[in-house]
């Protein structure tokens, strides 16, 4: 082999070299990619609101040897255990052979989506055509709603405590749903207005039916018609909404883009791409971790992680307690001493719209798992911006285990940014990094990423567990 040349070899040990993933993988792994997506497709499909993501994952769980844990119960190396948070969370975690003074590792995401909720009295009729009224969930781009099909999720609580589980548009035959917008011919004064304003909130109402009911003569036929409908599936009455969670979401199953197949298209993406990787690490561990692993899927991150199912509540300081309980280990002393990987979806630079991205700390697709160093926005306004050995930590543990890995910053400093659960885990006294899938059309409907970074996650979050 030819000796390379004194700049070559210069090159090779100053600088970081960026190159596509694709042609730094061998044949196995690539096969590994498209397995492992596969299953990451169907773990779309089966969870497209938090309640039904929780479900199908406590029932792989369950299949991979989880049980539900148990305040008191005995926790010996290799136990799996879970914990649900009011079935819009969950918490995971196999036992390590380390004490839990030692800390745990912690990969962290979250499971709910943007979206459009149903208002507490969301059904009207105008016009002989009956409507839900719906008040958006997240930061959505509201255009991007209108005439896409749309499916009707949740869950609705009666007064005598029983929960009527929701689901239409996504069994055989089912009716779909859609939002109107206004056709071209008349749409002059709404194609000169900004494009926050051209589609105000109190329009996004979903069509839900239009035929009367027969051999009636008052008022709103339509909107009794499709109440009488509801009530004879679920058993429900107009008064029930006021305590139902129903959430209208895009009628896409995942698919794959592209005409070589590289890249899955899909609703929910953000940030159940960094779920599935963070959980399916912990059903894959080969032995017993060295320290705990914990997986937490929480819920209202879009919303500031608010509430007793976000990142912000005392469920997941709970559930750690309780297993530091069982070794009679503080659980300050357990916190001090572990890691977290916030994982969370990052921006994927898009050459259509070069100009919102510094490009040389820009996260591109099929380069691995992006890092970031901070979020937040502007000055760094509400990220945990991880301190540099934490940074180093990480990079030595991806490079140990060959996974591909990018820096990463969400656009230009004073164009925008975002959050994620990083600042609550850090202020916990936890050292945390955000790293996770970039993807393309981000928090739309239908968003796009590259079936080779969401396997790199999926391997820095073995990594991380196993240390």
């Amino acid at each position: 082999m030819d000796k390379k040349k004194p700049g070559e070899q210069l090159r090779e040990d100053l600088l970081h070299q960026k190159k596509n993933g694709w042609d730094r993988v061998d044949e196995a792994t690539e096969k590994a990619i498209f397995d492992y997506c596969d299953g990451y497709m169907d773990y779309l499909d089966a969870g497209k609101t938090e309640r039904t993501c929780v479900e199908n994952t406590v029932e792989l769980a369950k299949a991979a040897g989880f049980v539900p844990f148990q305040r008191g119960m005995e926790l010996k190396p290799g136990a799996k255990v879970y914990r649900v948070n009011r079935g819009k969370g969950v918490n995971l975690a196999v036992i390590g052979s380390a004490p839990m003074d030692q800390g745990v590792t912690i990969c962290a995401a979250h499971i709910d989506s943007p979206r459009l909720d149903l208002k507490p009295t969301p059904l009207y009729e105008d016009s002989e055509m009956a409507f839900f009224k719906t008040h958006y969930y997240g930061g959505i781009r509201k255009y991007q709603w209108v005439t896409i099909p749309l499916e009707l999720r949740g869950v609705v609580a009666l007064k005598d405590g029983s929960v009527v589980k929701v689901s239409v548009g996504d069994g055989d035959g089912d009716p779909l749903f859609t939002i109107d917008d206004l056709l071209p011919h008349l749409a002059a004064a709404q194609s000169q207005k900004k494009l926050a304003e051209a589609i105000p909130a109190e329009t996004l109402n979903i069509l839900v039916g239009s035929r009367p009911l027969k051999d009636d003569e008052g008022s709103d036929r339509v909107k009794i018609a499709v109440m009488k409908l509801l009530n004879e599936r679920y058993g429900i009455t107009e008064a029930d909404f006021i305590s139902a969670e129903l959430e209208a979401v895009p009628a896409f199953d995942s698919c794959d883009i592209g005409f070589d197949r590289s890249l899955i298209g899909s609703y929910g993406h953000d940030d159940r791409v960094c779920a599935y990787a963070a959980f399916k690490a912990l059903l894959d561990l080969p032995s017993t971790p060295v320290r705990t692993a914990v997986c937490v899927l929480a819920d209202k991150e879009e919303i500031g992680s608010v509430g007793v199912s976000g990142m912000q509540s005392r469920f997941f300081d709970t559930f750690v307690e309780d297993l530091c309980a069982s070794q009679n280990v503080p659980l300050r002393v357990c916190l001090e001493k572990s890691f977290c990987l916030s994982t969370d979806v990052t921006a994927a630079f898009d050459p259509n719209f070069a100009d919102v991205f510094e490009k040389n700390n820009a996260a591109r697709i099929n380069y691995g798992i992006g890092l970031c160093k901070y979020t937040g926005r502007a000055g760094k306004s509400g990220a945990s911006d991880a301190g540099a050995e934490t940074v180093a930590y990480v990079r030595r543990l991806l490079d140990d285990r060959k996974v591909l890995w990018q820096m990463a910053e969400l656009g230009k400093t004073d164009v925008g940014g975002g959050g994620t659960v990083a600042l609550f885990m850090a202020n916990r006294n936890i050292d945390t990094l955000d790293a996770g899938v970039p993807v393309l059309s981000m928090h739309a409907p239908f968003e796009t990423v590259s079936k080779l970074d969401c396997y790199m996650t999926y391997a820095a979050c073995r990594a991380i567990y196993e240390g």
